[in-house]
């Protein structure tokens, strides 16, 4: 029976703020229960103005909020406006500022969750250096907002992970961690939440902020140079800068939230995966097939389909009966094997999972203590309660009993946590964590919501940590927050086969790596739909020079193995990933400076040149070290056709002899040297003593320089200094240009090996020699007109090049299966009073709906692609905020 009513539990201690927000023709306002003993608080007759309830002090809202505020709050409590400028603590180092509203809101303020350590955002330290920039802020209807004014022409970037344009002004994003298939351009929540903004200011120099906060907040760049916070109240924010550069802002950035796990170097080679390899058999085959077209490839991943019945750590007994002899061929094949695992535990006695966490009571709890019970792939599932460190613990030996059957890592995913057949697609807010202390606490779902993803991959990465001390773990993430690079790899989720995906996967993984977390990528070729032959060989073409290079696509789509396209879409792929594999001595020595220090990976083209503001919005470029990479992201612009722009300086166009219209251009910075190794088939082909070759790009002064690190590839024997890192340096002095090692570091004698030196002059020229590594190498230059006639020649045989190549047929739509066609049709589901029209997914997605004899229209949404949608109004997204609903008259 539905009451016509509010309900609170008649034991509740807690304080409420009853605030009205608007009058419509409506429904009934209505909360379940939350145990048998309830008492009515409110009567809320139809036609009635809507009202939201807060709990003080908390933010849990036990009814959603049915529209934009219109009225004041009818506490005396809530009546009360603060506003002001911040007051500031100087932290960690010079040039970073903790700033709260008050003395009593720092001593409100939660514990940092994004912090590598708490303490460190608490503690003050000693400079003399004060804020250029403080933040101000209004407290109303226990919202706090922030904002921080900034210089006419500042350019924004962060917001973490987020779909859309690279530059961010104009945008709003709201962190709430959201299972967002076939998002779109403008969705305004996705998988992860970061808080945080990174602002260039007209002079090059840039300023980051933070918003330490868990909970849901809105970041408003709607308003030029502005940057605007909104979540629950009290949350410090802190500034980082202005210091002299954006790297220089992400390597303090580092030192707060932590810098990225070291990756083992087979994680850094090309990932193949797909939601339906069904069988052991089909995985040896996709397996074979890769060595068998010589195409680079380094690791297989199982989705849950090699699940018994969707049960986490079991195997289907059928179609994966050994797992360990199946994993031992993937290995003697030069392949590692990644496994999912979902939180969603299938709740049935017998299964052992369940049975072990129910007797150690691990599970998310409902407000009246009970678990917590959501559909998800198995069915009705339970939720491990990740914010204790008894359930942490109880996860992470899982995971080490799980590894010994042949798991060289783990993919973490619906992790938001998603839950199907609900609206918000999550668990309810009110449900609640018994946190650690140290973490903010026994708290309602709505504060650890954003962080559950992050908490669960460090459980599960310390569970590999437990089962082999000696080996980096290797853990992908969908769900994560600030933070969650110590411990997990991101992809960008549920993106879809379109050249709009395309070009905004660059802008994607350039957010967050400008976000700190560097490692990250998106599903090569897009996860839903079917991708044409030439949209996926454009898409390998960049996406395998991402620092995260994986391909991934939907059950029930057309095969996207790099095959599957044709010889020519096969051949592209065979090219860029070739690219790859010779790129990641580079890449490698990256993500050694990324871990160690906080530098980014992947970087804007606007890196170059922070001062020039025409670079500050170019989208289908980026720099890779100092290694340019310009990608045509538009169906019927080839290489040839693109129209490139560099930055200021000495740029030298270079390739692998394998320049292709579907292939990005590559430039090297002047005053750079790159190492580049061999074309393997694989990262464990690989040996100290294979040739070494130095790209080696001249700057105006006739210097160069480039490091490489070097260990062994896995393992933490360089924490302990086994290790090379050796410092190339290059010197043009009459005509002679001079290549040496300028210094070592690190207990690893020099491999004994042949290194070659290529000198790029401009045009994709080079000159070459051939020496002994470790030696000092020379190179002469020719006289003036020999260089112009090499660069002459040169750019002649690449144009030859480019015209000869076979291009990748454009072909429109592929036959077969289509992976999104359910999503395309909107049901209509219609009652006495009202209009549903849903589009029939996993769970469903309401388009909108309508109350029949009042006429007004709830949840009216736009489509954006493919059958997603996203709902207008003032802050309800289908990938947004939930249980906060737009009414449209």
């Amino acid at each position: 029976m539905i009451e016509d009513a509010l309900v609170l539990p008649s034991s509740s201690s807690h304080s409420y703020s009853v605030i009205k927000v608007g009058s419509v023709q409506s429904p009934s306002v209505l909360v379940s229960p939350l145990n048998h003993h309830h008492r009515v608080l409110l009567n809320v007759p139809f036609s009635s103005p809507i009202i939201a309830l807060r709990r003080k002090g908390v933010g849990e809202k036990l009814v959603p909020k049915m529209a934009n505020y219109e009225g004041q709050a009818v506490t005396s409590r809530d009546s009360e406006v603060r506003s002001g400028s911040m007051i500031f603590e100087p932290i960690l180092e010079d040039g970073v500022f903790r700033f709260d509203c008050s003395a009593n809101d720092r001593d409100a303020a939660y514990p940092s969750i994004s912090f590598v350590n708490s303490k460190d955002r608490d503690t003050p330290i000693t400079t003399q250096k004060v804020p250029l920039y403080t933040p101000t802020f209004e407290c109303l209807l226990e919202q706090q907002i922030v904002k921080l004014e900034l210089p006419v022409g500042t350019s924004l970037y962060g917001t973490g992970e987020a779909s859309g344009e690279l530059e961010r002004t104009g945008k709003r994003v709201f962190t709430w961690n959201t299972d967002a298939w076939g998002y779109g351009p403008g969705t305004t929540s996705l998988y992860q939440s970061h808080p945080w903004v990174l602002a260039v200011l007209p002079n090059g120099e840039a300023l980051g902020i933070l918003a330490d906060t868990t909970r849901r907040c809105e970041i408003d760049l709607r308003k030029e140079s502005t940057i605007q916070f909104v979540a629950p109240s009290s949350y410090p924010v802190i500034t980082f800068g202005p210091f002299a550069s954006p790297t220089a802002v992400l390597i303090s950035l580092s030192k707060a939230i932590g810098t990225v796990f070291m990756p083992p170097k087979w994680s850094l080679g090309y990932h193949q995966c797909r939601w339906s390899y069904l069988s052991d058999q089909r995985v040896l085959e996709v397996a074979k097939t890769f060595r068998k077209k010589s195409i680079p490839c380094d690791v297989v991943w199982m989705d849950i389909d090699y699940m018994d019945g969707f049960r986490c750590f079991t195997f289907d007994k059928e179609h994966f009966r050994d797992p360990m002899s199946l994993v031992k061929d993937l290995h003697y094949s030069g392949f590692k094997a990644i496994w999912m695992l979902d939180p969603g535990i299938k709740q049935e006695e017998g299964y052992f999972v369940y049975d072990s966490g129910s007797k150690n009571d691990v599970w998310v709890q409902k407000a009246d203590g009970t678990p917590y019970v959501g559909e998800v792939w198995p069915g009705p599932c339970v939720f491990p309660d990740y914010t204790q460190s008894k359930v942490r613990a109880w996860w992470a030996n899982l995971v080490k009993d799980f590894i010994p059957n042949g798991v060289d890592g783990i993919w973490n995913d619906m992790n938001e946590p998603a839950i199907f057949k609900v609206l918000t697609k999550t668990m309810p807010e009110s449900n609640v964590h018994r946190g650690d202390t140290e973490l903010g606490g026994c708290q309602n779902h709505f504060f650890y919501h954003n962080v559950y993803g992050l908490l669960m991959a460090r459980s599960t990465y310390e569970g590999m940590k437990l089962a082999n001390e000696k080996k980096r773990p290797f853990v992908l993430t969908r769900a994560g927050f600030s933070g969650s690079q110590r411990y997990a790899a991101t992809w960008t989720g549920d993106n879809l086969s379109t050249w709009e995906h395309l070009h905004m996967s660059i802008s994607m993984v350039l957010q967050l790596g400008l976000s700190g977390q560097p490692l990250s990528g998106p599903d090569i070729g897009g996860f839903a739909g079917n991708a044409t032959p030439r949209l996926f060989g454009r898409w390998m073409g960049v996406g395998s020079l991402f620092p995260f290079c994986r391909g991934h696509s939907e059950a029930g789509t057309t095969d996207h193995e790099p095959w599957s396209f044709g010889e020519e879409c096969e051949e592209v792929c065979r090219l860029a990933l070739k690219r790859r594999y010779r790129l990641i001595p580079l890449i490698y020595t990256l993500f050694y400076f990324a871990h160690t220090r906080g530098t980014p990976v992947s970087t804007p083209t606007f890196f170059a040149d922070p001062k020039d503001p025409s670079l500050r919005k170019l989208e289908n470029s980026f720099l890779l070290g100092p290694v340019l990479v310009y990608a045509s992201t538009l169906r019927r612009q080839g290489l040839d056709k693109l129209e490139i722009t560099l930055p200021k300086g000495i740029w030298l166009n270079f390739d692998f002899d394998d320049a292709h219209p579907d292939l990005p251009a590559l430039y090297l910075k002047g005053g750079s040297i790159i190492p580049v190794g061999l074309p393997h088939q694989h990262v464990g082909e690989a040996n100290p003593s294979d040739d070494l070759t130095l790209f080696v790009a001249l700057d105006e002064h006739g210097k160069a320089e480039g490091v490489l690190f070097e260990d062994d590839g896995d393992g933490y024997e360089f924490t302990k200094g086994s290790y090379l890192l050796t410092h190339y340096v290059a010197e043009l002095k009459s005509s002679v240009v001079t290549v040496s090692v300028h210094k070592t570091d690190g207990s690893w004698e020099r491999p004994k090996r042949r290194l070659h030196i290529q000198l790029l002059l401009g045009g994709g020229a080079m000159l070459d020699t051939w020496g002994t590594d470790g030696e000092v190498l020379q190179l002469i230059l020719p006289s003036e007109d020999e260089v112009l006639k090499l660069v002459s020649t040169s750019e002649k045989n690449y144009k030859d090049r480019l015209e000869n190549a076979t291009p990748i047929p454009d072909v429109e739509e592929v036959s077969g299966p289509k992976g999104t066609e359910l999503s395309r049709t909107p049901i209509e589901l219609k009652n006495g009073e009202w209009n549903l029209k849903v589009v029939p997914w996993i769970g469903g997605r309401i388009m909108s709906m309508t109350h029949i004899p009042s006429g007004t229209q709830w949840l009216h949404s736009r489509i954006e692609i493919n059958g997603y949608e996203e709902y207008s109004g003032m802050e309800y997204r289908s990938a947004g905020c939930s249980e906060e609903y737009s009414v449209i008259e």
